[in-house]
């Protein structure tokens, strides 16, 4: 596991990097009220948790980016990983997951309706006094979603570096993905700071406007060109 600690003014960002399939987890808050949420909790949640109580943080609850077991917990061809389902025995705190995702993760991982609540599109959660934009941005799942905090967006696995979400997984929609990137993350600010769902790239950060340049998933001009690059045309 590595971590670091991104230079944000009033906002608490850290960036653990964690499991064979190096995802990165967050956890973002407020530095003046000392409250925190985990994006994606899982892997590792003793290590999570021992790292906010070390900052002096208080988990407020758990921000979840899509339903996919390496994000979540649970089973992953054979291998079970910790995610949620610990957490909450660790801590019961509510996550924040979209409303479309919410009863597939219920019934595979067992937790109860009242442990979530259920978003949807353009909600605002309040990590202390530090509102968390949440941005609904389907094609990688249905209900996949991005946080913005501040200029910080944590894009779990619709946006990497250099490189988008995949779109040859039940529930995935290349469509969808088409406009969640060009329609929506293309029109935040050129230096909205970038933290993706996994180290695909030899940098842990970005930002909109590198990949505006940079991208190619992010410079089509039209949904047909995407499709045939993702091979669906």
């Amino acid at each position: 596991m590595t971590t670091s600690t991104p230079n944000r003014s009033g906002i608490y960002l850290r960036q653990v990097l964690v499991g064979p399939m190096a995802n990165y987890i967050y956890l973002v808050g407020d530095l003046e009220k000392r409250e925190a949420m985990i994006v994606d909790p899982a892997w590792d949640i003793p290590a999570l948790l021992d790292i906010l109580d070390a900052d002096g943080m208080k988990l407020t609850g758990a921000l979840v980016t899509h339903y996919h077991p390496d994000h979540i917990g649970g089973d992953l061809m054979g291998h079970t990983i910790p995610g949620v389902p610990e957490l909450l025995e660790k801590r019961p705190v509510k996550i924040y997951m979209h409303k479309e995702e919410v009863p597939w993760v219920k019934q595979v991982l067992g937790v109860e309706s009242s442990d979530f609540v259920p978003v949807d599109g353009e909600t605002t959660v309040n990590v202390g006094d530090v509102p968390v934009r949440i941005i609904h941005t389907p094609g990688h799942t249905p209900g996949s979603q991005c946080f913005l905090a501040g200029n910080n967006l944590i894009s779990g696995d619709t946006l990497f570096i250099g490189s988008c979400g995949r779109v040859d997984l039940p529930g995935s929609n290349p469509e969808d993905l088409y406009y969640s990137l060009n329609q929506k993350l293309k029109k935040l600010p050129d230096d909205t700071v970038l933290y993706p769902g996994h180290n695909y790239s030899s940098e842990s950060s970005s930002t909109i406007g590198q990949e505006k340049r940079t991208n190619a998933f992010m410079r089509f001009e039209s949904v047909n060109d995407f499709l045939r690059m993702m091979g669906h045309a």
